[in-house]
Parts: C-alpha cells; sequence; structure tokens
C-alpha cells in the first residue's frame, strides 16, 4: 500500500531505551501515512501494536534532542524522530513494534 493511502500515520520503533529521568525514548521512522507536524504529536496518544499481538498507548511528552533539533522540515527529510514518551503497556514498547494515530 502506497504511503498516505491507509489515512492513518503509522510509525515503526526503530529503537527504544530508558530515559533517565523518567518514562522511554522511541526512535520511530514514519511507515505510512502523512507526516504530522511536530507541534501536532506533543500530548498525542499514540496505539502501540507488537509483533506478537500486545497492545498498548503511549503518550508522546516531549522529543529527544540528542540528534539534533527537530523541525517538521527535518522529520520530512529523513522520516525519523525520538520520541520521549510516557508507556500504557506491558511489555514495554520495544523494537518492531507499529505506532499507530489517527483514523
Amino acid at each position: 500500500m502506497p504511503k498516505g493511502d491507509s489515512g492513518r500515520t503509522e510509525f515503526r520503533v526503530i529503537d527504544a531505551m530508558d530515559h533517565p529521568q523518567s518514562g522511554r525514548i522511541l526512535r520511530v521512522k514514519l511507515k505510512d501515512g502523512p507526516a504530522p507536524s511536530v507541534r501536532s504529536l506533543k500530548g498525542t496518544t499514540l496505539r502501540a501494536r507488537s509483533p506478537r499481538g500486545d497492545e498498548g498507548q503511549v503518550t508522546v511528552l516531549g522529543f529527544s534532542l540528542t540528534g539534533g533539533k527537530v523541525t517538521d522540515a527535518r522529520f520530512r527529510e529523513t522520516g525519523r524522530l525520538d520520541l520521549h514518551v510516557e508507556e500504557e503497556s506491558d511489555p514495554p514498547v520495544s523494537l518492531r513494534w507499529i505506532l499507530s494515530a489517527g483514523a
């Protein structure tokens, strides 16, 4: 399915680590759907789905700046973001999980 046809934005988790203070850092790559603005993601709750079918939710608290300043242009160019999230899932979100937002 070409990007954008599903009407839903999906990200694949390509790296996951604990945040030193609280929550987790999830490095994600845009998998399907339109690229949302960086500003619209902050505070958003995303559905998380593991390759084995486990499900949960994550809330985007902000962004990790380790890779540089987060901008819409950079996100469109690379398709990648480092999200600082609070999880509501067990087991914790890890590699190859899919995060989805939208309809």
